[in-house]
């Protein structure tokens, strides 16, 4: 096993989700996950093969804690951690870095510099970044970032109708997130159509507890729904998604609620939680089922702006050959589906019901066959284009 094998590391503010993935032999030994990390009651879940889960419970101060409790767990349960490279979701990489790059000191001090922009993730990502560098200080490290995809936006998507100074003092612009996600479901999404990815035009709709619309043409970018930051676009599920800008101005007037509080509202107590007590799709569905009024809303809104993006995005591209649901809701909720797309059928865009609603997993289409639009549900992995970027880089391949 030495000398394969990719360590991905999802570094979050109180988590570290990590993975050994072997790109070249599609093997991947180990997984895991060390949480509450500075909290007082502490877990590490690591899985390797068909072995019952490794379990430690106990506090972790930091994320160092954390990350040699995850080294602790590969000695104690398998397999020997030798990593070729160790391959770091990181989220914010602004207009800079439009692929995966190799960890210096002036990379970390461009993503240190980005970190207004994400300051709840580039923090953390850098955290878990100085973390492995002392760890494992003659490995590579490699950064992936999650903005990398969208920077192919065209100047009239990216760029927002505001002052010249912010846009070119301050940097303000459109960026675009679930890159990763994004490039790695459109290249699945080609190959399950047997498509070259070139030619194909495509909307990726990544719905999660985040969610995103993004049109990718010919294996590129050329719009998405979220901005300068997570916040803009689709209802997720404490993210308002669009709103007024004036908002936050009018809320300062008549109730004196600084914008810092109304931009943390915006991002934690909005979405499925500001209109239906919940920002977990599964538990609304059920409120929604037992005649709640609220949760009938909320459904509606959120489908409701899905269902604007991808007519929009429509549009934009002028033809369409598939969307591609991905993420936890986008895999797994066919009523979202069905009625995020309720009503498109002049556009080529339907679903075969019996389809949608199968037990199924994996990649699948959900459309009737022949569908002038095929409707594919393609689960994202995130790590795994972590690993591959890394493999690639690593390698003198182009990410």
């Amino acid at each position: 096993m030495a000398g394969r094998h990719i360590l991905v590391l999802n570094t979050g503010s109180s988590s570290i989700k990590y993975e050994l993935v072997d790109v070249a032999g599609r093997d991947r030994p180990a997984k895991g996950l060390v949480e509450r990390i500075g909290e007082e009651r502490g877990r590490l879940v690591h899985r390797h093969g068909g072995a019952p889960p490794y379990v430690v419970e106990r506090p972790f101060p930091d994320h160092g804690e954390g990350l040699a409790a995850m080294m602790a767990a590969f000695a104690k349960a398998g397999p020997a951690l030798d990593p070729v490279a160790v391959g770091h979701r990181v989220v914010h990489g602004g207009a800079r870095f439009d692929r995966a790059v190799l960890v210096d000191d002036e990379v970390i001090a461009a993503i240190e510099e980005l970190a207004p922009l994400a300051p709840l993730h580039n923090a953390v990502n850098l955290a878990g970044i100085r973390v492995a560098r002392a760890a494992f200080p003659s490995v590579p490290q490699v950064a992936v970032f999650d903005t990398a995809f969208q920077l192919s936006l065209p100047p009239e998507a990216y760029t927002y109708a505001v002052p010249r100074e912010w846009r070119e003092r301050l940097g303000v612009r459109r960026f675009g997130f679930h890159g990763t996600s994004c490039a790695y479901v459109s290249r699945r999404a080609a190959a399950f159509l047997g498509r070259d990815p070139a030619e194909l035009k495509l909307i990726v709709l990544h719905l999660g507890n985040g969610a995103s619309a993004t049109a990718v043409e010919c294996g590129r970018s050329i719009d998405t729904s979220m901005g300068l930051t997570p916040l803009e676009g689709l209802v997720m599920g404490t993210r308002s998604g669009d709103v007024d800008p004036a908002l936050p101005g009018y809320l300062s007037r008549v109730d004196g609620l600084d914008a810092e509080s109304a931009e943390d509202a915006l991002g934690h107590a909005g979405g499925l939680l500001a209109l239906a007590g919940s920002g977990d799709m599964r538990e609304v569905r059920a409120r929604a089922a037992d005649g709640d009024e609220e949760a009938r809303l909320a459904l509606a809104v959120y489908t409701r702006r899905i269902r604007k993006y991808v007519g929009a995005y429509y549009a934009l591209l002028g033809r369409l050959d598939a969307i591609v649901f991905t993420g936890g809701v986008g895999e797994n909720d066919p009523l979202t589906r069905a009625e995020a797309l309720n009503g498109l059928d002049r556009l080529g865009i339907t679903l075969d019901p019996a389809r949608n609603h199968a037990a199924a997993h994996g990649e699948r289409a959900v459309s009737p066959g022949g569908a002038e639009v095929a409707v594919l549900v393609i689960p994202t992995d995130e790590e795994w284009e972590i690993a591959r970027q890394a493999h690639a880089l690593i390698n003198g391949e182009q990410p």
